[in-house]
């Protein structure tokens, strides 16, 4: 009956990545000419309303998420539900500027914030002894919805208005997951764990952080800056593609061809990052989980040909696959799990802030007349400083034993 719960909890955990790609910016991304042909804006305009919702999202959800700490598991994740379905819905309402603003907000809160940060947070509270591989098939939601969604919705709008496709969203949300989430997470609560015949008394004698300790903890600061490169890179990347493309003399489908690359590398680096942390722990793990985004800089930096950009992409999918996992399993590691929900909604929060700053960076540095190749250089140069200071407390990232 158990091991039938932990296959629950994991299918929660998949279904509600899978759905948090509504606010994801690739998702988001698709709907972007049709929004900007509707209220007339330009390029410009719709990338600083984007960033900016995107980072009041990320203030609220460290108010906003720590709740699931405090609350059943079932009943927060309703809430999100419920606030995910309207917020589909406004957007199909979109119909001005400040509008827009509002929606966006609403979007990245509920969908890449909220929803992700249920699905990890009750993945990484449950399980201990597999947590790699669980964070990992939880992943793989996300992944399979940036897989198939793209085609979709490019087909969808070729003879539905954009507006009706939220609308179906809105409905499709508010029916089906409700009912998701009470088959699968009823029975699990706050302290509920996975069912393991090890009994590991290291594992229940960890200290357990609370938040305000966590952020008196120099270790988290050097953590965090090297796990926010791979958010802040990447999505500057994707959001300035076609600035990318006309730097390298690409052509228009190189980099959608590229994204192949990306998506079957970063699916295969999940499932191997989730077995290799519960072998040797996401701890020492980590120190290697941006190597492949470091390399993928050169890259870009050194070669123009077009097999550079599969090349390119695909490094940095390899990054992603471990970035996704490490993400939620050193904290679980580091700091335990009692305090896990605070603890998340903080690091979710930043990572969401690191993907808006990694957008207006990119775009402050091309109006300033940066070349693609400094952009690569000064990326590099970032990746570098925080791979040689987590190096230097590789050794000191051991949790505190009772």
């Amino acid at each position: 009956m158990f091991k039938s719960l932990n296959f629950k909890v994991i299918l929660f955990g998949f279904i509600f990545t899978f759905f948090s790609s509504f606010g994801q910016s690739f998702f988001l991304g698709l709907f972007n000419s049709s929004i900007r042909d509707t209220l007339s804006i330009t390029h410009g305009q719709f990338g600083s309303i984007y960033a900016s919702a995107t980072l009041l999202s990320s203030f609220i959800l460290v108010w906003i998420g720590k709740k699931i700490d405090d609350i059943n598991i079932l009943k927060f994740a309703s809430y999100v539900v419920v606030l995910l379905a309207i917020s589909c819905f406004l957007f199909s309402k979109i119909s001005s500027v400040i509008f827009l603003f509002f929606s966006i907000f609403l979007m990245r809160l509920s969908g890449q914030g909220l929803m992700s940060h249920t699905a990890t947070t009750t993945i990484s509270r449950f399980f201990e002894k597999t947590r790699g591989r669980a964070l990992s098939t939880t992943w793989l939601g996300l992944s399979l919805a940036e897989f198939i969604l793209p085609l979709l919705i490019i087909f969808l709008l070729t003879f539905i208005d954009w507006r009706s496709i939220w609308v179906a969203i809105s409905i499709l949300v508010i029916v089906v997951l409700p009912l998701i989430s009470l088959a699968l997470v009823k029975n699990v609560k706050l302290d509920s764990r996975e069912a393991s015949k090890i009994n590991d008394t290291k594992t229940k004698d960890i200290k357990q952080w609370t938040r305000t300790e966590v952020l008196k903890d120099y270790r988290f600061y050097i953590v965090c800056l090297s796990m926010l490169a791979m958010p802040a890179i990447a999505t500057g990347t994707f959001v300035y593609q076609s600035f990318i493309v006309s730097s390298k003399g690409w052509g228009p489908y190189v980099i959608a061809q590229s994204f192949m690359v990306y998506s079957i590398l970063s699916v295969i680096t999940l499932f191997l990052s989730g077995f290799l942390i519960d072998k040797f722990s996401s701890r020492k793990l980590l120190i290697y989980m941006n190597i492949p985004l470091f390399i993928s800089t050169l890259v870009l930096y050194y070669f123009n040909s077009p097999i550079s950009s599969f090349v390119f992409l695909g490094l940095i999918g390899i990054s992603n696959g471990f970035a996704n996992v490490l993400g939620s399993a050193t904290w679980a590691e580091v700091y335990g799990v009692k305090y896990i929900g605070s603890i998340k909604a903080l690091t979710t929060a930043l990572m969401v802030f690191s993907t808006a700053f990694g957008t207006a960076l990119f775009g402050i540095l091309i109006d300033n007349s940066f070349s693609i190749e400094e952009i690569a250089l000064v990326s590099g140069s970032y990746i570098l400083v925080t791979i040689s200071l987590l190096f230097s407390i590789k050794n000191k990232l051991n949790p505190h034993y009772l």
